[in-house]
């Protein structure tokens, strides 16, 4: 199981310290909560940010673009240093296209759902990305609580992959702590993203161990 802080619950003040300490507790990426205030009601990370912090860590970052128009923005975000960039099904764009694009440059894709959208919207998608992301909370805010209905959307998609030989990985993001965790893990998932239960502990490196080995 990989572990992927998020970025959202960290101290804004000192995010250099912040991704510096993570990466020596043991993270395998640092994740990145990009909000426009459109796609969702809230505003958080630009590009210069990630650019700001790559030298902090040699950790992949992983970038979750919930934004309008990720066509218009992920070249920035790339060029930032994103080694993983994620966009959602919801978002009125074409998603192959931007996926090869995404693609050519290098990069890895990730394929986004929201907790109300079926998980059959995205299978189109499968065959050209690295990773899904399952969204356990409404995006927007951190702290929320785990909505364990999609952890059936987690065994769809583990299911899909091995029926169809895919390689995706599954990501789960949204009210992660040693419970949520250990039922993602059962139910497929191969990285878990979390913000307040890592960034609020008082050990880092312990609950990143701990969530690894739910």
């Amino acid at each position: 199981m990989k572990i992927a802080p998020s970025l959202l619950s960290a101290n804004f003040a000192e995010l250099g310290k912040e991704v510096s300490a993570v990466t020596e507790a043991g993270a395998d990426m640092i994740h990145f909560d990009v909000m426009d205030g459109h796609f969702v009601p809230n505003i958080t990370f630009g590009p210069m940010i990630l650019s700001s912090i790559r030298k902090y860590t040699q950790l992949p970052f992983d970038v979750h673009l919930m934004i309008t128009h990720p066509q218009d923005y992920w070249k920035s975000f790339s060029n930032a240093g994103a080694d993983i960039i994620g966009f959602h099904i919801e978002v009125d764009i074409n998603h192959q296209k931007l996926a090869t694009e995404i693609h050519k440059t290098g990069k890895k894709v990730c394929i986004v759902v929201n907790p109300p959208t079926e998980i059959q919207k995205i299978e189109f998608m499968l065959p050209n990305v690295d990773m899904v992301l399952v969204m356990t909370v409404n995006p927007g805010f951190g702290g929320q609580k785990f909505i364990e209905s999609n952890l059936k959307k987690i065994s769809w998609l583990d299911k899909k992959r091995k029926e169809k030989g895919y390689n995706f990985l599954i990501e789960v993001d949204g009210g992660i702590n040693y419970e949520t965790a250990t039922l993602a893990k059962k139910a497929g998932a191969d990285i878990l993203v979390a913000g307040s239960f890592i960034f609020e502990s008082k050990n880092y490196k312990t609950t990143i161990q701990n969530l690894r080995c739910c």
